[in-house]
């Protein structure tokens, strides 16, 4: 079933465009009327990013949750697993995070959390998009029963605490070199804080937000900075958040990019080794790359592969007893810890082998050697091309190319008009054939 508001990953689009003040305030009526659970005073937190139309957001949200009787703790700029962890912690009823995650700054989006501090599944969002659109006047407070708004101001703070825990007691970052590029995002406070706090010397970039540099040219989206500073500094290791700080992605000593999928392989074989692991598999998705799972395999591992978005990664990781999974983009879910992608305990897990291990970030990290792959992305403006017989006859010929030793994913974004084709396998030439072969195709179907 079509979904009008809700995508992969909450509500996100052009503020002022989708994201309006209007739809803000509906959603924020909508879910709290949907969370109205009980006789006890309810209550909300809302997190947000950097982005400047995160007030206009936030205080449409604000005027939505008090109008049906819910009060309101703001968090002020936070990272998204902040407002997750702080959701359970303060026993809310509800959490918001305002931000369009690793997208520009003229989006945004609102994710939502339940009770529990998990992401809300398909059916309680497809409840709240059922009340969004219908006449809620009727079910507003009356006057005595208003919610409150207050501002909390410990939320940075126990936040970083949180943070710091998960790494071992007995382990410090004395001696480390840390690039730290905090896409002038979410987490430009927390993140050199909680590092420094244990013992690291740390160096910034991406910690001047001005409500329009949010991930520009900056974050893990956009390595190209903090390759450049690591190198001229000569760090031991470079950590890049993107704009709401659940997902992180790392470069070597040497300026090589390490993504999501060698970040799970380190965190595996070291959870193995300490008998960490609640299942002998790792979830990940469809993207990630075929040398993870041969990796894996080779450890007696499984690797479980889920729909692209790391709410489904989690979703598997509840239903089978898996605590850890994640994306190729660097959401990595440690279910010990958290109970959403969270970037900079990803980091502090690596950091921790870094330092057990007494070796080199590139020695570390380096556990596989990925299988060539390649994705492309076609903009279409209407319509279903993946539907037409050109595109379907392309598919099925690029899947007849690679074999049983590739594979070939081709998947709508759920965040924009944008068909994604992916293909890897052991013989690059056949990969590029495969993927040219479908772009063209659809690019023909959707002009």
């Amino acid at each position: 079933m079509t979904r009008k508001y809700f995508g992969t990953d909450g509500i996100r689009g052009r503020a002022n465009g989708v994201i309006t003040p209007d739809l803000a305030l509906k959603v924020g009526q909508a879910t709290g009327l949907a969370f109205r659970r009980g006789e006890h005073r309810h209550r909300v937190v809302i997190g947000k990013d950097t982005r400047l139309s995160g007030y206009m957001i936030e205080y449409a949200m604000v005027a939505g949750f008090t109008s049906v009787g819910m009060d309101v703790m703001l968090l002020g700029p936070i990272p998204t697993p902040g407002v997750a962890m702080l959701t359970r912690s303060m026993r809310a009823d509800l959490g918001v995070m305002i931000s369009a995650s690793h997208n520009a700054y003229e989006d945004n989006g609102i994710k939502l959390f339940g009770p529990d501090g998990y992401k809300l599944n398909d059916e309680v969002e497809r409840e709240i998009e059922a009340l969004v659109d219908t006449d809620l006047g009727p079910r507003l407070a009356t006057s005595p029963s208003l919610g409150r708004a207050k501002r909390i101001d410990s939320a940075d703070a126990r936040y970083v605490e949180f943070a710091k825990r998960t790494l071992p007691r007995n382990l410090s970052l004395e001696g480390l070199r840390i690039v730290l590029d905090c896409a002038n995002g979410a987490a430009y406070k927390v993140a050199p804080q909680a590092l420094w706090e244990l013992g690291a010397e740390v160096i910034t970039i991406g910690v001047d937000p001005d409500g329009f540099n949010i991930n520009h040219e900056v974050g893990s989206t956009h390595p190209e900075a903090l390759v450049a500073k690591v190198r001229e500094l000569r760090a031991d290791v470079g950590i890049a958040l993107d704009g709401d700080a659940d997902r992180v992605l790392v470069v070597d000593e040497h300026g090589h990019v390490v993504d999501g999928d060698q970040l799970m392989a380190v965190i595996a074989r070291s959870w193995l080794e300490d008998g960490r692991l609640s299942a002998p598999g790792i979830v990940a998705t469809i993207m990630s790359n075929l040398g993870l799972e041969r990796y894996l395999a080779g450890l007696g591992l499984t690797l479980a592969r889920t729909a692209v978005g790391d709410r489904y990664v989690l979703e598997h990781m509840r239903n089978h007893g898996f605590n850890l999974g994640g994306e190729q983009s660097g959401h990595i879910i440690l279910s010990d810890f958290g109970t959403t992608g969270d970037g900079l305990v990803a980091a502090l897990q690596l950091l921790a082998v870094v330092k057990r291990m007494d070796k080199p970030v590139s020695e570390v990290c380096h556990c596989f050697e990925p299988l060539p792959q390649i994705l492309k992305n076609v903009r279409y403006k209407k319509g279903k091309p993946l539907e037409e017989q050109l595109v379907v006859r392309a598919i099925e010929a690029a899947k007849q190319l690679l074999g049983e030793s590739g594979r070939l994913v081709i998947r709508p974004s759920g965040t924009e008009p944008v068909i994604r084709v992916m293909a890897e396998g052991d013989d690059r030439d056949l990969v590029e054939r495969a993927v040219d072969d479908v772009v063209e195709a659809v690019t023909k179907a959707a002009a």
